[in-house]
């Protein structure tokens, strides 16, 4: 049984896009042959970026959309 989603309304997270293009931008300059594994490297390194310079770049794309 399906359930139509036509009425259903979906927001991107504030920051997430950008997140996003961030990601493709680096996947498109790099080429890795595993972009998943390459994909997780680029989060953590954001994320030890975000722990030790205390800069989130989610909260920084998110006023960038602004």
């Amino acid at each position: 049984m399906s359930i139509a989603a036509a009425n259903t309304s979906m927001r991107v997270p504030a920051g997430f896009r950008n997140l996003l293009e961030g990601l493709a931008r680096e996947v498109l300059r790099e080429q890795p042959t595993d972009v998943v594994a390459f994909a997780a490297e680029y989060f953590q390194k954001l994320l030890e970026q975000r722990e030790g310079d205390g800069i989130d770049p989610v909260a920084w794309g998110a006023m960038l959309e602004d």
